[in-house]
C-alpha cells in the first residue's frame, strides 16, 4: 500500500538530486512504497551531503566514521543543513516513524520519533536524549524492523533489545533488528556478546566461534543456582533456538529441565547443565566438532580395510552417493562390491543423490522428475531394497526466497514422481537447516540430513535444528592409517534413519529400462493385429486396444519400469497382466464398481447389505489391472511379511479394510499398476489366504523360463477353466512385449 509521506520522500530525492544520475543517486520510482532501493538512495544522498566520494549503497565504515568525526551526534544543534535534516526525516518516514513535514527542521516531532526509535531499538539508556548517534543512524538507513513483525516472538524481541542496549557502545557491535525473529545478524551478535563477557577487547572480538571463544566457554559451565549475565546469555541462546524456557538471569530447576530436553534432541550428553557442548550447539550450527559421530558420508570407496577403520571408530551408518556423472571423483558413486563389504562388516548404508545441486538455477519441477528417475534407477542397480530413504541434495546456501520459488517446487515434484513410481523409496533432504525444515514441513520429505558443517550459510545461521533430523554433518576428518585411511564427513545420528544393512545382489542379466517412444507405432500395430486375430477383447468394451496400450506403455511406464527393476522381474510380466485386464474392462465391471461405491457410501442401507445379490458389492476387481481390495490386501500383506514392503498388516475379510484398498486401486492408476509385481510375488509364494492356494514356486526373476512365465501369468487370473484358456492367449502377448523390451534394454 502506498504511503503519502514515503511518496513525498521519494519526490524530495528526485527533485533535490535531479542530476542524481551524474551524482550517483539514481532516480526513484514515485510509488509511495519503501524498500531497499529507497534506502540506498537515501544513503547515497547522506553521503553526498557529507562530501563522501564515491557514493555507495553500503552504509559502511567510511559513512559511520565521517558521521562520528563531523558531528558526534545529530540533533537540532548539529544538523548541518536543511537537506541533511530532510534526509533524516525521509528515512524516519520510510521506517514507519513521524519525520515531521520533510521541511528540514529538527523539530519536536522529529525528536519524539527519534526517542521512540531508540526505545524500540533498546538503546534509549545507552544513548539518552533525542539526538541521533552514528550507530542509530546506521540502523535507521536499512530495512531492519525494530517492532515485532510477522508473528514475531515477544521474548526474541526482548532478547534483541537487551543485546542492543547491553553492547551497542562496543566498537564492532551494531544495532540489530528487534522484530521478534532470529536471524544471521542476531546469531553473530550473540557471539560478540559472549566474547565481550569473556573480556575480549574491541578489535579482538570478531563474532566468530574461534579457539579463544571456545576456550572461554569451557570455563563457563552453568548449573542450577547460577545467576547473572552468563545465564541471561545462555537462556537467550535457548530461546533463539526455539527451545521453550525463560529469558532470565537465574538458572532454575525449570531451566535445567528445558536444557535436558534440548540436549536429548541434539544427541548431547543429558546433564541439565550449560556445559561447553550445549553452549556450542546453541551458538553455531556444527556445535562441538570434536563430538564422536556414529554416521559418516564420503566420496571414497569403502574397502574392507576402510570398513574395519570405520567400525573400529564406532561408525554404524555410511552415506554413499548413488550417481556421479563427472570424472573428478572416480569413487564418489557406489562401486561394484562395495555394498557387500558394508554388509560383511556389519555396517549400514544410506543413499545420497547429488549431481550438481550447487546453485539455484539447478532446481525446477522438471529437474525433480529427472532426479527421481535417475536416483531410483541407480538405487535399484546398486541393490537398495524397497523402503530405503534417498537424500536429495541442496548443497548451496539457498536463501529463503529461493527455497520458496525453486526448492519447494523441485521437492514437490520429487515426491509426486516417487509416488507415481509406486513409492519404491522414501525421500530425505540434504541441505541447510532452513531448507530441511521447510521441505519436511511441506511433507515433501520425511527426514533431514543437515549440512551444519557449513555454519556460514544463511540457511543455518539463525535457524534452529529441524525437528525431523536424522543426520547432522559437523566436520570433515581423516581416520585410519595405511590402506585403512579414509576421509569422511563426521555426522551425528539420531537413529531416525538407520539406512540398510542388506542389499539385493547386482543382477547378472540386464534389467529393463523405460520405453522408447520411437517403437510405439510398430508395437501398437503388432498388438492390434494380435488382439484382432484372437477376437479380443470382444463384446462391448469401454476402452480401445490403443487406449489400453497407451495407458500401460506410456502413462504407467515409469511405475512399471521402477517396480519391475525393484523386484528383478521382466517388465513384460507386468505389462501383459495389466494390459490384458484393462482391455477386458467392460460395462459389467463398471456396474460392479458403482455397486461397491454405493455399498460403502451409504446409498445401500445397512439392513440391505446382507440381502442376496447385494453382499457381492462389498468388493470388485477394479482399476487398470483389475485388482480387488481383498487380493490387494493379501498381496500387500505377503510383501510386508516377506520384508519387501513397510506398513501395517490389514484384514482381507474386513469390509472396511477392503474398501480402503479398493479405493486406492480404483482411483490411483499408478498404485493399481504398481501392485501387479506384488500380485505376481504373492502368486509365486502360493497365494496365502486365497480361496484356492497354490503350490509355491520360484519368485519372478530375470531368468524365468517359459514354463515359469506361463504359470505365473496364469496364477494372476486364477485357476478356473477361463483363466487357463486365457493364459494360452496371453503367452504370445507376453512375447511381443518382451521382444520390444529386449531390443530397448540391449540397445
Amino acid at each position: 500500500m502506498a504511503d503519502e509521506m514515503v511518496l513525498r520522500a521519494q519526490r524530495f530525492i528526485n527533485l533535490t538530486y535531479m542530476d542524481g544520475s551524474l551524482l550517483g543517486i539514481p532516480k526513484l520510482e514515485e510509488n509511495g512504497r519503501t524498500g531497499w532501493t529507497v534506502m540506498y538512495a537515501l544513503t547515497r544522498a547522506l553521503q553526498y551531503e557529507m562530501n563522501i566520494s564515491p557514493l555507495s549503497n553500503s552504509f559502511g565504515p567510511t559513512t559511520l566514521s565521517t558521521l562520528q568525526t563531523k558531528y558526534g551526534q545529530v540533533d537540532e544543534n548539529t544538523v548541518p543543513s536543511g537537506n541533511f535534516c530532510r534526509i533524516i526525516q525521509s528515512a524516519l518516514y520510510c521506517k514507519g516513524y513521524d519525520g515531521g513535514e520533510i521541511d528540514g527542521q529538527y523539530n519536536a516531532r522529529v525528536k519524539a520519533a527519534v526517542a521512540q526509535l531508540k526505545d524500540h531499538m533498546g538503546v534509549a539508556h545507552a544513548f539518552p536524549g533525542t539526538g541521533l548517534q552514528p550507530k542509530v543512524i546506521k540502523g535507521l538507513f536499512n530495512m531492519d524492523a525494530y517492532v515485532s513483525v510477522g508473528n514475531g516472538s515477544d521474548t526474541v524481541r526482548a532478547i534483541q533489545r537487551w543485546l542492543n542496549g547491553q553492547y551497542v557502545q562496543r566498537k564492532d557491535f551494531y544495532v540489530i533488528p528487534c522484530d521478534g525473529h532470529h536471524s544471521r545478524d542476531v546469531a553473530k551478535s550473540m557471539l560478540f556478546a559472549i566474547q565481550y563477557e569473556l573480556g575480549m577487547a574491541d578489535g579482538v572480538a570478531n563474532g566468530a566461534f574461534g579457539p579463544g571463544t571456545q576456550a572461554g566457554l569451557r570455563t563457563r559451565t552453568l548449573d542450577v543456582g547460577s545467576t547473572g549475565v552468563w545465564v541471561r546469555l545462555f537462556t537467550a541462546a535457548m530461546e533463539l533456538n526455539k527451545r521453550p524456557t525463560s529469558f532470565t538471569d537465574g538458572f532454575t530447576s525449570s531451566v535445567a529441565t528445558d536444557v535436558r530436553a534440548f540436549q536429548e534432541f541434539m544427541q548431547l550428553d543429558v546433564t541439565g547443565r550449560g556445559d561447553f557442548r550445549t553452549w556450542a550447539s546453541l551458538l553455531v550450527s556444527y556445535g562441538d566438532q570434536t563430538r564422536p559421530g556414529t554416521a559418516c558420508d564420503g566420496v571414497t570407496k569403502i574397502t574392507p580395510a576402510r570398513a574395519q577403520t570405520l567400525k573400529d571408530a564406532g561408525y554404524l551408518y555410511i552415506g554413499r552417493y548413488l550417481y556421479n556423472p563427472g570424472t573428478s571423483l572416480p569413487e564418489k558413486e557406489i562401486q561394484p562390491g562395495e555394498l557387500d563389504t558394508i554388509k560383511a562388516y556389519g555396517l549400514r548404508c544410506f543413499p545420497i543423490y547429488q549431481t550438481w545441486a550447487r546453485s539455484v538455477d539447478y532446481y525446477s519441477p522438471d529437474q525433480g522428475f529427472t532426479d527421481v528417475m535417475t536416483a531410483v534407477y541407480k538405487a535399484q542397480e546398486h541393490g537398495f531394497k524397497n523402503g530405503a530413504r534417498i537424500y536429495f541434495a541442496v548443497d548451496y546456501d539457498a536463501v529463503d526466497d529461493e527455497v520458496t520459488s525453486k526448492i519447494l517446487p523441485y521437492f514437490e515434484n520429487v515426491r509426486a514422481t516417487m509416488t507415481r513410481l509406486g513409492s519404491p523409496y522414501k525421500i530425505g533432504v540434504y541441505g541447510p537447516r532452513n531448507v530441511c525444515a521447510r521441505v519436511t514441513g511441506k511433507n515433501h520429505a520425511d527426514s533431514c540430513f543437515v549440512s551444519d558443517m557449513s555454519s556460514g550459510f544463511s540457511g543455518n545461521l539463525g535457524y534452529p535444528m529441524p525437528d525431523k533430523w536424522a543426520f547432522d554433518q559437523i566436520a570433515t576428518k581423516t581416520i585410519g592409517t595405511g590402506a585403512g585411511a579414509i576421509e569422511i564427513d563426521n555426522n551425528i545420528a539420531t537413529g531416525w534413519d538407520t539406512g540398510q544393512g542388506d542389499f539385493l545382489p547386482r543382477p547378472s542379466l540386464k534389467q529393463d529400462i523405460g520405453f522408447n517412444l520411437s517403437y510405439w507405432d510398430a508395437l501398437l500395430s503388432e498388438i492390434q493385429a494380435y488382439m484382432a486375430s484372437i477376437g479380443r477383447p470382444g463384446g462391448p468394451r469401454i476402452y480401445t486396444v490403443e487406449q489400453c496400450l497407451r495407458e500401460v506403455m506410456i502413462a504407467r511406464d515409469n511405475t512399471i519400469s521402477s517396480t519391475s527393476r525393484m523386484f528383478r522381474m521382466r517388465k513384460a510380466l507386468v505389462q501383459t497382466s495389466a494390459f490384458w485386464e484393462f482391455c477386458h474392462y467392460g460395462p459389467k465391471d463398471l456396474v460392479e464398481d458403482a455397486g461397491v461405491y454405493y455399498y460403502h457410501t451409504g446409498v445401500v442401507p445397512d439392513w440391505a447389505k446382507d440381502l442376496p445379490g447385494v453382499s457381492m458389492f462389498v468388493d470388485s476387481s477394479t482399476g487398470v489391472a483389475k485388482i480387488s481390495g481383498r487380493t490387494c490386501i493379501l498381496a500387500r500383506n505377503n510383501a510386508i511379511n516377506s520384508g519387501l514392503l513397510e506398513g501395517e498388516l490389514m484384514q482381507h475379510l474386513d469390509p472396511g479394510h477392503r474398501w480402503t484398498m479398493w479405493q486406492k486401486s480404483n482411483q490411483d492408476n499408478a498404485f493399481n499398476v504398481g501392485m501387479v509385481p506384488y500380485m505376481h510375488i504373492w502368486g509365486a509364494d502360493g497365494k496365502a489366504g486365497d480361496v484356492k492356494e497354490e503350490t509355491p514356486m520360484r519368485r519372478p526373476a530375470l531368468d524365468y523360463t517359459a514354463a515359469e512365465t506361463s504359470e505365473i501369468l496364469r496364477r494372476y487370473q486364477g485357476s478356473g477353466d477361463e483363466a487357463v484358456a486365457d493364459n494360452v492367449l496371453r503367452q504370445p502377448l507376453y512375447a511381443i512385449f518382451e521382444k520390444y523390451n529386449r531390443v530397448i534394454r540391449e540397445s
